[in-house]
């Protein structure tokens, strides 16, 4: 099985030490442990946003740190925890979106295809600033989702999602990605989707002294 990431003696600010690790490409694996253990900071090095201190990391065989980060971070597509929506419509949130990567607008029924993967049904023309938190996250993960990548990670993607809709979420993202060949990273406190969604799973540790 081809892997996408491996990691070995891999440590953060010298104080977070993860363990190694392989994942699988096309596969879903689950990120999972107690605050402070380093998982936010784990796909934050995945992505290229931070780097290690030591160790190695390297992506599809070649050292993170060598690999040019533009195209890393559009191939591996980081979409945080924290949803951030511009004020306007759900709509219009794709279009700046959009333009900002210099990309071509998606048009309404691929917008609305993206949606439903995420189990959002109200009108494109819908103000965000009128959405609930766990919808706004739900458009926040549509929108990123909508942009072609080789994998995602997912920060607590339905951490204000309830249980039957946090299932649904991950249960379509999940079935899309393995139908488009993509690989899937996803940090999360539900041991419930864990159990039903992992392929694989990462579990950390808290550090001495975090």
């Amino acid at each position: 099985m081809e892997h996408i990431f491996s990691a070995s003696a891999l440590k953060f600010m010298d104080f977070i030490s993860y363990p190694d690790f392989l994942i699988e490409k096309n596969k879903t694996t689950f990120i999972c442990g107690e605050s402070g253990s380093g998982k936010s900071t784990l796909l934050k090095l995945m992505n290229a946003s931070l780097s290690p201190s030591q160790g190695t990391l390297l992506y599809m065989g070649k050292d993170i740190a060598k690999c040019d980060t533009l195209r890393l971070r559009r191939n591996v597509s980081l979409i945080s925890q924290e949803p951030y929506l511009f004020n306007g419509t759900v709509k219009e949130n794709f279009e700046t979106y959009f333009s900002y990567r210099d990309a071509p607008v998606p048009d309404e029924n691929t917008m609305r295809k993206y949606l439903s993967l995420c189990c959002f049904d109200l009108p494109l023309d819908t103000d965000c600033r009128n959405l609930s938190g766990g919808e706004k996250q739900r458009v926040y993960l549509a929108v990123f989702l909508s942009f072609p990548a080789e994998i995602f990670l997912l920060d607590e993607p339905t951490a204000a999602l309830d249980e039957q809709t946090a299932f649904r979420v991950i249960n379509n993202i999940k079935g899309y990605c393995t139908e488009k060949e993509i690989t899937l990273v996803i940090i999360s406190h539900d041991r419930s989707l864990v159990t039903e969604f992992a392929d694989d799973v990462i579990e950390l540790e808290r550090s001495t002294g975090i």
